[in-house]
This record gives structure tokens, C-alpha cells and sequence, in this order.
């Protein structure tokens, strides 16, 4: 496994060839916007703050913007497709279901990012362009990655606005928990086919200037039926860490051949999400109707051994099977739900980092066997 230094020096940082603040948001296209906005606001806990529509001069298409702390999902329906994008939306949604089209990027210039991602490889999917209301401006570029993912490039200098120009405020669709549920997205994964986890990595690497911090290769990731392999590659500053999965040679399938089956092809797999407290996060997402994914007992049983201590005891833990991993910097806690749509194919991680920057990568046996069981459920193993 390798891995390079957590920490850049300013220097490195300000002569960051494709700088990048964090991620600006998570946009899915959804078969029913406003009842994704609803689910995610009473089952994940989050806020809506923006919308945009018919009711406000959107006539193509339904958005609702959700947020916690700085994560924030932008919910995209089509109402009546006119344009290029309106139907791209529509056939997304008929060939995927429901899934992410846009991991978003907060860039200090998106026209300089833009023009360097394009000048080393990148596929351009939207020029340069900018949007204007009484709020400010905001300059927006895109490019392609895998599969239709696209990342959109936001430079919101100076912009005060709820979301985007053509967005207005918006109350939350019910009262938010006392204590939010997550703050932040810590990474976001993407799966793609046998054979081309490198060509991606190598794409990142050159396209935007990111590094690779981990690698999961071999038995890393394997149990006695299915294997993938896994890169991660994270900007400067480790504010955006995209891990790309593929799948290896098993004796039966694996979640990521299921993924590229039901999803139609590469696309985002999971996003993480950063919390303070996962013991409550789960006992609210849970009380709220999320489904994580089951750990069997016997995880628990050696756990201490290995794990050493947690803020967490092990029986809270195994009451509500969260997975522990500890590596040299320290641990982190963490937990995967069901997949969150009717196809099996996206789904969330909570995780709560206490020094590891890992990804659980002790726990990649416990947590393959638990999909695998999910899978044999579906009748897709």
C-alpha cells in the first residue's frame, strides 16, 4: 500500500496547478426531485435552502438544494424537457435511476481551472460562462469524467446568494434534528469497469493535479467470493478525495459488477459523509427509517484485539454495527447504508475521523461480506 504525506506546504499549495476549495455539490438526477428533497430532509436530516422551478422561471426542470454544514445535494427533476439538458436528465434517469450527475468543485477561478484541465486531456462539457442576480456573480465551466459524471467548476467569489443564480431561499420541508446528523462530505467514490481504474487515476493526476494517497490492491479487498481494487486520489489539501473502484477477477460477482450492471456503466458509488457522532447519527437516521448494512456478531467479538479503544464502547458499537479501523495517525468509525434507491447501485458511508485518514480498509472484508449477503438477497451474487 502507499500512501503520500498528509500535509502540503503552503508554498505547494499556492503553486497548486488546479486549486480547489471543496466540494460546491453533490447533484443527483432524480425521477421525482421533490420527493427525493423530502426524503433526504426527514430520513438524512438535512435543510433545504434553495429551489428552483416552474413557480420561478424554470420551466424545464425542478431543483431543491439541500445542506448540512458544507454538504450540500442538489435534487434535479425534468417537469418538461426542452433543451440539451432537459433531456439529458431524462435519459439519464431512464437508463440509471436515480444517481449523481455532477460532483461539483468550488474553484478560487473556474476559467483558469477550465482552460488547464482541457490543455491536459480533459473533455469539455460546458464553456466558461457566467450567471448574474442581485446577489453577485458566479462563474461556472464543466468537464467530463467517467461514465455521464461531469464535474462542474463553481467560482462564487463574492456571491451571497442562497445556491446559484435562478435559485431562490427556501424553508425547510420539516424541522431539522436538534443536533445535525453530518457535517460535511468527506469523499466521494466512483466505480468504474474492469481495467480502467488506472486510465482514471491517471486522469485526475494530470487533468486537475491530484495525488494518489492510497491504494487497495490484491487481497486488500477480498473475500473468498469477489474482489475489486481501489485508488484514491485527493487535491493538495485533502478537502476532495475521490476513491476509484474497479472490480477483480472472483469466483462469483462482485458489488461493482452488480453496480456497473444496474447502474448502466461507471457512475458514483457511494458518498461519504463526515459526523461529529455517529452513535447518534445512526440512532436518529435509523429512528428515521435509514437502513444500514448488518455486521455480524462475531466482528465484535476480536474487535478490542486489534481496534484497541474508541470513544465508543464495543457493545454500543455492536449494537448498532459500526465498523472500527485504526491505522498509524489513529481510527475512525464507520458505517454504510443499504443502497437508498429501488436499483442496487448508490448508497451513503457515515464517518467520523479521529486522526486515520484511512477508509477502513480493515474493515473491507467485514463490509463485502455484508453487501455480498445483501446481494444473495437480490439474487445478484
Amino acid at each position: 500500500m502507499t500512501q503520500t504525506t498528509h500535509h502540503t506546504p503552503d508554498t505547494a499549495r499556492q503553486a497548486d496547478p488546479f486549486p480547489v476549495k471543496g466540494m460546491d455539490a453533490v447533484v443527483f438526477a432524480v425521477g421525482n426531485a421533490k420527493q427525493a428533497a423530502h426524503y433526504y430532509s426527514t430520513a438524512f436530516g438535512m435543510r433545504l435552502v434553495a429551489y428552483s422551478g416552474p413557480e420561478n422561471g424554470s420551466r424545464e426542470t425542478a431543483a431543491y438544494v439541500l445542506e448540512n454544514g458544507s454538504a450540500r445535494f442538489v435534487f434535479t427533476s425534468v417537469v418538461k424537457p426542452s433543451s440539451e439538458w432537459g433531456r439529458f436528465l431524462t435519459q439519464h434517469v431512464d437508463e440509471h435511476g436515480d444517481g449523481v450527475v455532477d460532483l461539483a468543485l468550488t474553484v478560487p477561478d473556474a476559467r483558469a481551472a477550465h482552460a488547464y484541465a482541457v490543455e491536459h486531456g480533459a473533455t469539455s462539457v460546458a464553456e466558461p460562462y457566467e450567471l448574474k442576480d442581485e446577489h453577485g456573480t458566479v462563474v461556472i465551466a464543466a468537464i467530463a469524467t467517467y461514465g455521464e459524471t461531469r464535474h462542474t467548476l463553481v467560482e462564487r467569489t463574492g456571491y451571497d446568494g442562497p445556491y446559484l443564480p435562478g435559485y431562490v431561499a427556501a424553508d425547510p420541508i420539516v424541522e431539522p434534528p436538534a443536533h445535525r446528523t453530518f457535517q460535511a462530505v468527506d469523499h466521494c467514490v466512483g466505480n468504474v469497469e474492469l481495467g480502467r481504474m488506472n486510465e482514471w487515476v491517471e486522469f485526475y493526476n494530470k487533468v486537475m493535479g491530484f495525488t494518489n494517497m492510497k491504494e487497495f490492491v490484491g487481497d486488500d479487498i477480498a473475500t473468498e467470493y469477489s474482489a475489486l481494487m481501489s485508488k484514491v486520489v485527493a487535491d493538495g489539501t485533502l478537502k476532495v478525495k475521490f476513491p476509484i473502484n474497479e472490480p477483480a477477477v472472483g469466483k462469483k460477482k462482485s458489488q461493482i459488477d452488480e453496480y456497473l450492471e444496474f447502474y448502466g456503466g461507471p457512475g458514483v458509488q457511494h458518498i461519504a459523509l463526515a459526523t461529529n457522532d455517529i452513535v447518534r447519527t445512526v440512532r436518529t437516521m435509523s429512528a428515521a427509517g435509514v437502513e444500514f448494512l448488518n455486521t455480524p456478531d462475531s466482528y465484535y467479538d476480536t474487535l478490542g484485539e486489534w481496534a484497541g479503544e474508541t470513544r465508543v464502547p464495543v457493545e454500543t458499537l455492536r449494537e448498532l454495527k459500526i465498523l472500527v479501523d485504526r491505522d498509524e495517525d489513529g481510527y475512525l468509525l464507520q458505517i454504510f447504508t443499504k443502497p437508498v434507491q429501488d436499483r442496487p447501485t448508490v448508497f451513503f458511508e457515515l464517518i467520523e475521523r479521529h486522526g486515520s485518514m484511512g477508509f477502513g480498509k480493515g474493515n473491507f472484508k467485514a463490509l463485502f461480506e455484508a453487501i455480498e449477503r445483501e446481494q444473495a438477497k437480490r439474487g445478484n451474487l
